[in-house]
């Protein structure tokens, strides 16, 4: 791999490379596509497509609509409240 390639491909990934960081990495990413172009012969037409190389099942529980918090026992432990809201520090000025 040429030092254009390593050089256009730290611009995308905006990191500065010194020389020679370039040399180690441009040797890594060169092993890395050499091993791509392997995987590129290898026969996957009998293989069905997937997304999850396992099923994956939602752990959660289901969405059930339940009753919500009282107004006071929500601004209980407020540091501010007023008016029956809380008071929180302005951020836009």
């Amino acid at each position: 791999m040429s030092d254009f390639n390593i050089h256009y491909v730290a611009n995308l990934a905006r990191v500065a490379l010194t020389p020679e960081e370039e040399q180690r990495l441009g040797g890594q990413l060169q092993n890395i596509l050499g091993y791509i172009e392997k995987l590129k012969q290898v026969d996957v037409s009998g293989v069905e497509p997937t997304a999850h190389a396992f099923p994956v099942v939602n752990v959660l529980r289901p969405d059930v609509v339940t009753g919500s918090l009282p107004h006071d026992e929500a601004l209980r432990n407020a540091p501010a409240k007023a008016g029956g809201l809380f008071v929180v520090p302005k951020v836009v000025e």
